[in-house]
Order: C-alpha cells, then sequence, then structure tokens
C-alpha cells in the first residue's frame, strides 16, 4: 500500500468566518494578512491576522484528512485489514483536525467581538495627505535636519518626503512618534504609534476592493459527519 500523502504547504483556506472579518475590518483576508507582514496593524488587529492564520491551517488539515479518507474508502485501494486500520487511523485524525478547528475559531471570534464593537462607534478622521504619510511612515522614516541650512524634513523609506509641519502635527495627534534617542542631524527614525495603526487601518476601510463571496472548500463548516467505525 503506497504512503500516505504529505500535507501541502500551508495556504490561507476559506471559512466561514471570512466575511465576518472582512465586514468588521473593512478589508478582504489577503490584504489583512499583507497589513500584517509589513507592520502596519495595531496589536487588536495583528491579533486578529494572528488567530485567524491558525484557523486557516486547522482548515487545512480537516480538508486534506477529509480527502484521504474519501480516497481510502473510493475503491482505489484491496479490502483488507490494512486498509482498515488505515481508515480508522485515518478518522482519528480528521476528527483531531476538526477539534482543533473548532478551538482555532473560538480564538477568532474572540479576537473578533472587541473589533467589531468598537467599529460600531466610528473611527477617526484622517485627510488623505495624512492617510498617504502615515502610510509611508509605516514602511519606515527618518526625520533629518540639514547641516547648513537648519532645515526639517522627513524622508521615507519608499522614497516620499513628508513635511515637517505634518509629522508635528501628527505627533501632536499622537499617530506618530520619533526616537529622540538619535541625533537629528543624523537621522532620527519615525514610526507610528498604535492609536497611528488604528486610524490609518481605520481611515482605509472599504478603500480596498472586496471579493465576491467565495465558496467554501470540501471541509468547510459546518462539519462533515465523520463516519462512524
Amino acid at each position: 500500500m503506497p504512503p500516505e500523502p504529505a500535507p501541502a504547504p500551508v495556504r490561507r483556506a476559506v471559512s466561514p468566518l471570512d466575511h465576518r472579518v472582512e465586514a468588521a475590518t473593512g478589508h478582504d483576508i489577503d490584504t489583512l494578512w499583507s497589513y500584517r507582514d509589513r507592520g502596519v496593524l495595531d496589536e487588536s488587529h495583528a491579533h486578529l491576522v494572528d488567530v485567524h492564520r491558525e484557523l486557516a491551517r486547522a482548515q487545512t488539515g480537516v480538508v486534506f484528512y477529509l480527502k484521504l479518507l474519501n480516497r481510502l474508502s473510493g475503491g482505489e485501494f484491496e479490502v483488507d485489514s490494512a486498509l482498515f486500520t488505515r481508515i480508522a487511523r485515518t478518522v482519528d485524525q480528521l476528527e483531531q483536525a476538526t477539534g482543533a478547528r473548532a478551538a482555532a475559531a473560538q480564538a477568532v471570534i474572540t479576537a473578533l467581538e472587541p473589533i467589531e464593537a468598537a467599529s460600531a462607534h466610528g473611527a477617526r478622521t484622517l485627510s488623505t495627505d495624512d492617510q498617504a504619510a502615515l502610510l509611508a511612515i509605516a514602511g519606515g522614516a527618518k526625520l533629518h535636519e540639514h547641516l547648513l541650512t537648519g532645515r526639517m524634513s522627513v524622508t521615507a523609506a519608499s522614497g516620499t518626503r513628508i513635511p515637517y509641519a505634518r509629522l508635528q502635527r501628527l505627533e501632536g495627534a499622537g499617530l506618530a512618534v520619533r526616537d529622540t534617542g538619535h541625533p537629528v542631524h543624523a537621522g532620527q527614525p519615525v514610526a507610528l504609534t498604535d492609536a497611528g495603526r488604528a486610524a490609518l487601518f481605520a481611515a482605509r476601510r472599504g478603500s480596498t476592493t472586496q471579493r465576491p463571496r467565495t465558496t467554501a472548500p470540501t471541509g468547510a463548516w459546518p462539519p462533515t459527519p465523520t463516519p462512524r467505525r
């Protein structure tokens, strides 16, 4: 009997909670994952993405073992004691994967509820220029003072230049902060505060084109009944 196939590399799987996450955050799942990797998200949204990734992995496991069980029972293999043993083992693995998926789904719901509650109260309004400045700062930026003119300017890693007056306004609003431990003539790192990340994220809600609702794959909720042994 050929060996069991190894699970494929983990990729985002569709879950019934995707539409709820997207509705609460205003972004599709792929955008959320991208923002997490870029460090744009505040703590609560970053945690939501982390537990959603765990849910995606758990969903992948359920789909893998369900497909394996379908293959084993599809007439491809000789019916003997070895097949029964393998089916029983796969049923146990499917049951464990389903339990892991349920736990991961509950973690997503727990992380999602306070975000849903907060979104109901509205978000800080940012101008288009402020949004652009915060987004540029999120990718890395430094405040420099010209040695000859004394002029202050902010340059982002992307090459974007941000007026010093705008930085001061963002700092005054608690959205950005500079590392004063570095001399300004050498470049003071500028970063978003948690409030800045939250404001940027909220301001960009709805700016991302939403994907059509994707049909859930095999093994999605409601859980597929596990065959009785």
